[in-house]
């Protein structure tokens, strides 16, 4: 008994050492094999041809590589006949009829546990590789960049960690993709979406980051990226699959931002689903256009507004569901009826009168400060290009105006200037009469006198009454003084008089009035001259043209 101890373990530490030297000669350098790995394998078994040859050691590798098999799916892998094999299907060749090789495994549900061997690169006319709801872990071997003719990949619900896969956008003719509930990490490669794929199905994963903006490339008819953490906008390229689009699952990420208006773009759509993210503002009304979407879903998001009746009214509506947002009306047709032909549901909403909806406490933040879709850098429509002329003066561009240069000659744009004023000199003064002695019962006529001496002597001559006698005496004694002082002689080339002398206070006499101007010259017989308007415009106003 002692003895059987001790033999299990030394067998099972040879089977162990066994292993790792094979794994060790098989793999080389990072996960790869030597190209003429193939020939260093000696199997004492016949085969009807050498690709069914390079199919035995693939599987028997694979088979030593899985340490869990609850169902023995793989209990009965052994011998040359690999196509008798479970869960391995064989066809002709499609290079030579008379071939028979390995096109498709299936080991779906089979609750294996395990690893995926870089000898699986050796099943070169494999086509199918289906192994969903497994326990298989560790990566994808880069291996499987040599199966020309993988069409379909499936290997969801399974233990695969890492990055995403690079090595299968290497692989030639893949069409199904099939990644779905793993531990894959990481952000998605631009690559992705340059791929001929059919579907891309990659939800449950631990993907991050923002979706590439180049989905639109894809021609994918399938899109499933729920279940990730996605962050950022609906890339507004998905309009752009609207020829080969089916299906848009994009649900439980952390996508913000309003919806993209080109959603509306899927016409050939039946599935739309953007529920459990972030997304905010309001419906577009471009949803209307998609006329085949069986399934519309934008619940649990942070939406408002009202929801139309035209996305309500689709033609081949089946299902819309929009609770759990905070839209605030619905048209009628969207109110949710039994027996009705579209499925609706609108609870959780902000929307009076339909039961169970959030509290106006709930409500009121969000409804208070509404989402612009319109400037929102997820939605936003593009502005308008300005347009751009030639540089060249033409009928459409016309010349920025210069100011104008008129020539220095009479025209009938440009007056000429008016010639000088000739200036006058003064006409000799006129001798001024004396003034009139000032009577309070009446005024006599004083005689004009040739001298100021004259003036004296003529004007004690003025006959006086009682009440003015006084006034005559005292005005004889006032004008005698000017008499004894003479009056300076006039310059020569003006020839002024003596300045009168007035008796205090002088009347007021009112200056005679100045010269009349000379005429403006004469315009010419037959030209209007525009007004001048130079006191308005520093420089004249652009130029109008019909249509501008």
């Amino acid at each position: 008994m002692a003895s059987h101890g001790i033999l299990v373990p030394l067998l099972f530490f040879f089977f162990l050492l066994s292993a790792l030297s094979d794994a060790t000669l098989k793999e080389g350098s990072n996960g790869e094999l030597p190209d003429d790995f193939e020939f260093d394998i000696h199997v004492d078994v016949t085969f009807a041809n050498e690709r069914l040859r390079r199919a035995y050691i693939a599987l028997q590798a694979w088979r030593k590589a899985i340490y869990s098999d609850p169902k023995n799916f793989t209990g009965g892998w052994a011998g040359a006949d690999v196509c008798a094999y479970f869960g391995v299907s064989c066809v002709q060749a499609l290079d030579d009829p008379n071939a028979t090789v390995v096109a498709a495994v299936d080991l779906n549900g089979g609750d294996i546990a395990g690893h995926l061997p870089p000898e699986l690169g050796l099943l070169a006319d494999i086509a199918v590789f289906h192994i969903n709801s497994n326990r298989f872990c560790g990566i994808i071997p880069e291996t499987f960049s040599r199966l020309s003719l993988l069409h379909e990949l499936d290997v969801s619900n399974n233990r695969f960690v890492g990055p995403f896969p690079k090595v299968v956008l290497h692989i030639p003719v893949l069409k199904y993709l099939d990644l779905r509930f793993n531990d894959f990490e990481g952000e998605l490669p631009k690559e992705l979406f340059e791929k001929s794929l059919d579907a891309v199905v990659l939800n449950s994963n631990r993907f991050v980051g923002f979706i590439p903006d180049n989905i639109g490339n894809s021609t994918a008819s399938m899109v499933v990226l729920a279940n990730n953490k996605f962050v950022g906008c609906i890339p507004r390229g998905v309009g752009m699959m609207a020829g080969t689009l089916d299906e848009l699952v994009l649900l439980n990420n952390r996508l913000d931002g309003c919806m993209p208006p080109e959603l509306g773009m899927l016409g050939n759509t039946t599935v739309v689903d953007v529920s459990g993210n972030a997304l905010a503002g309001t419906l577009p009304e471009e949803l209307q256009g998609l006329k085949k979407v069986e399934q519309l879903d934008v619940s649990r998001n942070l939406m408002a507004g009202a929801v139309g009746e035209k996305v309500c009214t689709l033609p081949a509506l089946a299902n819309f569901s929009f609770g759990g947002n905070f839209f605030s009306q619905e048209a009628p047709a969207c109110v949710p009826k039994e027996g009705g032909d579209v499925e609706m549901d609108d609870k959780g909403n902000c929307l009076p009168g339909r039961p169970a909806q959030k509290t106006p406490l709930e409500c009121g933040p969000v409804l208070a400060r509404p989402v612009d879709c319109s400037t929102n850098v997820c939605s936003a429509r593009p502005s308008k290009p300005k347009p751009v002329y030639p540089p060249v003066v033409g009928p459409y561009m016309p010349k920025a105006p210069a100011p104008p240069k008129y020539p220095p000659v009479v025209g009938p744009y440009m007056p000429k200037a008016p010639p000088p004023v000739p200036v006058m000199s003064p006409p000799l003064p006129v001798k001024s009469p004396p003034p009139p002695v000032p009577l309070s019962t009446s005024t006599s006529e004083i005689p004009a006198t040739t001298s100021a001496r004259k003036l004296t002597a003529s004007t004690c001559k003025i006959p006086s009454t009682t009440s003015t006698g006084k006034l005559a005496t005292s005005a004889c004694k006032i004008r005698t003084t000017p008499s004894a002082v003479p009056s300076p002689p006039p310059p020569a080339p003006v020839r002024s008089p003596p300045p009168p002398v007035f008796p205090p206070p002088p009347p007021a006499v009112p200056s005679p009035p100045p010269p009349a101007p000379s005429p403006p010259p004469p315009a010419p017989a037959g030209i209007i001259l525009p007004p001048i308007k130079a006191q308005n415009y520093m420089s004249p106003p652009p130029p109008q043209f019909q249509g501008y």
